[in-house]
């Protein structure tokens, strides 16, 4: 017999966090979460997702064992201003049996019906900046920290269930040798000049303070436009500035300016946190932090984590002057391997950008959707 409990305690949440180092034990492509970290975004005291969100967290138990866990999330921002009634399920993991995806699922049409929604979708998060998709391709690649690894079943179970793509995001990869500098050296020049442009690098994560409300607000403006896209609130920038802004080393940051500093093109690489998450398992203490402060310093793979550009610059080659700021940086460091995240099939833009550096799609995964 299957049976459904929500989780609401923090014993209960911690085995909702710690459920899927069981499923993915000794699983070499999954990258474990920080148990904390993942605590603290399930905390509606502390996650600002929480203001324009609702969220409930389900485990799946089996014979008194956990064998699931679902979140049931309704963005209230989502439905509001763009009219989407729908109900979105994340941080899904399950062992090989259709009929605990089916219970777990349950509880997320449940929430969708109480609050008149028209339809489910998942995986994803509370907002943009949360993970997303499930794997479709790419079980033998090591995932990242923001993405989500799993079996795959569990498209199987998602079909078998009748549900249906809606949809498709891609992962690339390419080595940093593949970067010749002239795809970019000279058009940057011009386009500084065209435009009165100019970059901003950093070496300080408190230069980069001033800077990160008119960064996000660029964000919600470049991507307004596509049909997934939930603003960034101003309480979230601020969760956002405080958790994230001061784990990235400041010289991965670049900023675009015009002659009156006005921000017009943002970008952020991560280091690779990947091998020495796997290393600590979950745990920053007693020695985990040292090991993501090594890779902070050390490690020679980079992921590109998110760029805008303002509308009024898009398709005018902005991203040369990034492209040529990041050349220099990588070069210094000794970049081996540069790492895209999960982006929208449909975003062509955004893939047009990296034609030059002959991208190899590595990784691919799809959000499900379903009627209620």
């Amino acid at each position: 017999m299957i049976t459904i409990k929500e989780a609401k305690t923090k014993k209960e949440l911690t085995e909702y966090v710690k459920f899927p180092f069981s499923v993915y034990k000794d699983n070499p492509y999954w990258v474990p979460p920080i148990i904390a970290d993942e605590l603290e975004s399930f905390d509606k005291t502390k996650n600002p997702a929480f203001d324009n969100a609702e969220a409930y967290f389900y485990l799946a138990y089996k014979n008194n064992q956990i064998v699931g866990r679902i979140t049931a999330i309704i963005n209230w921002a989502e439905v509001n201003n763009q009219h989407k009634r729908k109900v979105r399920f994340g941080w899904f993991d399950v062992i090989d049996d259709i009929e605990v995806t089916k219970a777990l699922l349950e509880k997320v049409y449940e929430l969708g019906r109480q609050n008149n929604m028209d339809h489910v979708e998942g995986p994803m998060g509370f907002s943009n900046l949360d993970k997303v998709g499930v794997l479709t391709e790419g079980f033998d690649q090591v995932g990242t920290m923001i993405t989500w690894y799993n079996h795959a079943y569990y498209v199987r179970h998602f079909e078998e269930l009748g549900f249906r793509v809606e949809k498709e995001y891609i992962e690339s990869i390419f080595p940093f040798s593949n970067v010749k500098p002239e795809f970019f050296l000279k058009a940057q020049e011009l386009i500084k000049k065209r435009y009165e442009l100019r970059s901003l690098t950093f070496t300080k994560t408190k230069d980069i303070m001033p800077h990160v409300d008119k960064m996000f607000d660029l964000f919600n403006d470049s991507y307004a436009k596509l049909s997934s896209f939930v603003a960034i609130s101003d309480i979230q920038k601020e969760y956002f500035k405080k958790k994230y802004i001061s784990f990235i080393n400041p010289e991965y940051i670049k900023f675009v300016v015009d002659k009156d500093d006005n921000l017009v093109a943002f970008s952020i690489v991560m280091p690779s946190f990947t091998e020495a998450l796997q290393k600590i398992k979950g745990k920053l203490f007693p020695f985990g932090f040292l090991h993501l402060l090594r890779a902070r310093k050390h490690s020679k793979d980079v992921v590109f984590y998110l760029i805008g550009v303002h509308p009024d610059y898009q398709n005018k080659g902005v991203t040369a002057i990034i492209f040529d700021e990041y050349y220099k940086t990588f070069t210094e460091k000794g970049i081996r391997n540069c790492i895209r995240t999960p982006e929208l099939e449909e975003n062509t833009a955004i893939h047009l950008l990296w034609k030059n550096f002959d991208p190899k799609i590595h990784c691919k995964r799809k959000t499900y959707l379903k009627e209620l």
